[in-house]
């Protein structure tokens, strides 16, 4: 009975030495194995480049002008000449406004001028009369005034009528609106059959017109920006509002390519004490039409030509607020250094400050999670190349 009890008891001891046995072997191949090695990673210099600045901002396409069109007079809107979203010509027919009611006041102040000018040659004639008379006394000199009163009072009467015909000739005219400059017109926002009102103030809005060539491009710029500019012009006002400007170039959200340029033609008399920015403005030709107020827009100024480090963009790392870049410092440890960056310059980007010429930094490798700043790295041979164009 204690034979058949011991097999058990002997297989279990047997396993378990041969599970501490397995386990002592591991750890005292890891023990001899040592630490893991150090990850590999590609190490570069920065390129050095003598490069072109240019100081970025956003903004947006506003038309070059824009007016909204009203009529003049009151009346039942007759006619519509255009169609929605059309280009129009400066003079271009929009609206017809019934002029009926309006050639009946032209014809009724016709009438009255040609009854001003009767009174004024009945006049004329009595005065006449009255001064032969004054030879042989036949009236008195007050009687020869008072038709020379009455003279004048006519030609004051006929001045009024001209007036009057001249400013019913101008209504009748004005029920043709027209357009007041050339660009694209917007949708009617009156349809016809509709009263509208007229005049100097509370004239329905019929619709609107914006010229889009040359079209402008509003943004902000920082007082740093305003001051560097400042002092590169002697005038900044005056050199921008030159012919020639100063160049400037924008692409659009969908564009990689600075294809599109114009000239500042404008700069604000003052920055705004909130935001601490000053406007500007350029203009570009958009014969095509393309460009469409509302648009945003990245533009980009030149900001003269300096020799900077180019590193790939995609070795930048982001660390909060700031970027990093990681370099292999002494004992082959990761050394970040915060930069300031620069614009992309033929497929790089231009590190402003944060990097020195000798520094080495990590091209190739970082994506394993063991490259971090303080570990053990073996640093090999990269290149950082030019792939682009500016």
């Amino acid at each position: 009975m204690s034979h058949r009890r011991s097999g058990p008891i002997s297989l279990t001891y047997s396993a378990a030495c041969l599970l501490a046995s397995v386990a002592f072997g591991l750890g005292e191949a890891r023990a001899q194995g040592g630490p893991p090695p150090a990850p590999p990673v590609q190490v570069s210099a920065p390129l050095a480049q003598r490069v072109t600045n240019w100081d970025e901002f956003t903004g947006r396409f506003e038309a070059s002008e824009q007016v909204e069109v009203r009529a003049r007079v009151s009346g039942f809107l007759d006619s519509i000449h255009f169609k929605d979203g059309d280009l129009v010509k400066k003079g271009d027919l929009l609206f017809t406004i019934d002029p009926r009611p309006y050639r009946l006041s032209v014809d009724a102040a016709r009438a009255e001028v040609a009854r001003a000018k009767a009174q004024v040659e009945l006049a004329q004639n009595e005065v006449e009369r009255a001064e032969g008379l004054t030879q042989n006394r036949t009236i008195t000199a007050r009687d020869v005034d008072q038709r020379r009163a009455n003279l004048n009072s006519a030609i004051g009467s006929q001045q009024v009528a001209e007036a009057n015909l001249k400013t019913a000739e101008l209504n009748l005219e004005w029920t043709e609106v027209r357009a007041p400059l050339a660009g694209r017109i917007s949708n009617r926002r009156v349809d016809a059959g509709n009263l509208i009102a007229g005049g100097q103030s509370g004239a329905t809005l019929l619709t609107t017109i914006v010229a889009v060539d040359p079209i402008y491009f509003t943004f902000d710029a920082s007082e740093a920006d305003y001051l560097r500019w400042q002092r590169r012009a002697n005038d900044l006002r005056t050199t921008a509002s030159r012919e020639s400007g100063i160049v400037a170039e924008v692409r659009l959200s969908d564009e990689q390519e600075w294809k599109r340029r114009g000239r500042i033609d404008f700069v604000d008399n003052t920055l705004n004490a909130r935001s601490g920015t000053i406007r500007g403005r350029v203009v570009f030709p958009n014969a095509d039409q393309f460009l469409t107020p509302g648009t945003f827009g990245r533009l980009r100024v030149f900001a003269g030509e300096a020799d900077a480090l180019l590193v790939p963009d995609s070795v930048i790392v982001s660390d909060q607020a700031s970027k990093i870049v990681l370099t292999v410092g002494p004992e082959n440890k990761i050394v970040p250094k915060p930069v300031v960056l620069g614009q992309i310059t033929r497929g790089l980007r231009v590190i402003r400050t944060g990097l020195a010429p000798e520094d080495k930094v990590v091209i190739g490798g970082f994506a394993n999670p063991m490259v971090r700043p303080g570990a053990m790295v073996t640093p090999q041979p990269g290149e950082i190349k030019l792939n682009g164009s500016n």
